[in-house]
């Protein structure tokens, strides 16, 4: 009874930390989940405390060992067989590091992104590599690390993108990267 309560603290202490840095969201906001996987995006940025908004580039550890790190985006134009069709992208490197003592499963990661508010889906583009995780059965052996690069459709002009990172349907911490995009 006692973990669930604190559980509820946690989330409730993140929500809150997302309001405070991204702005507080519109009624209406949503997530498009995706799933995800990860690369030396942002090695040597330490991550701050849980429930506090991360800058792109920043790592974040949970207390089961696994370590996340998000690299800062980069804009591309999304080719004409690109789904869906969007005016620009945002590419992100995401990787995932297994510093715990048990197998890390790929297919329990979840990435959710929106834009002020807005759900904005993941950019399929094999032309340009942006793939999503080919690998999703895969299990992370501990010292291992994984990469993955996501994309995002994002508007024309620069915007503000939130990403917000579960390692698995069990972890009550969800991870919220914010900033420009």
């Amino acid at each position: 009874m006692a973990l669930a309560r604190t559980g509820k603290i946690m989330f409730t202490a993140g929500l809150l930390g997302l309001a405070v840095a991204c702005g507080v969201p519109k009624a209406h906001d949503g997530t498009a989940a995706l799933g995800v996987a990860g690369s030396p995006a942002g090695a040597g940025v330490s991550a701050s405390q849980a429930g506090n908004d991360l800058k792109f580039g920043a790592d974040h550890r949970f207390t089961s060992g696994l370590t996340i790190s998000v690299g800062s985006p980069k804009s591309f134009r999304p080719s004409p067989s690109a789904y869906p069709q969007s005016p620009r992208g945002a590419a992100f490197d995401v990787q995932l590091t297994n510093d715990g003592s048990t197998t890390y499963k790929l297919s329990g990661f979840t990435v959710t992104a929106a834009v002020e508010g807005t759900p904005v889906k993941q950019v399929v583009d094999t032309t340009q590599g942006f793939t999503g995780i080919t690998d999703a059965g895969k299990d992370v052996q501990p010292g291992r690390s994984v990469h993955v690069t996501l994309a995002f459709a994002v508007p024309r002009e620069q915007t503000r993108l939130r990403l917000q990172i579960r390692p698995s349907a069990t972890e009550a911490l969800v991870v919220t990267y914010c900033g420009p995009a």
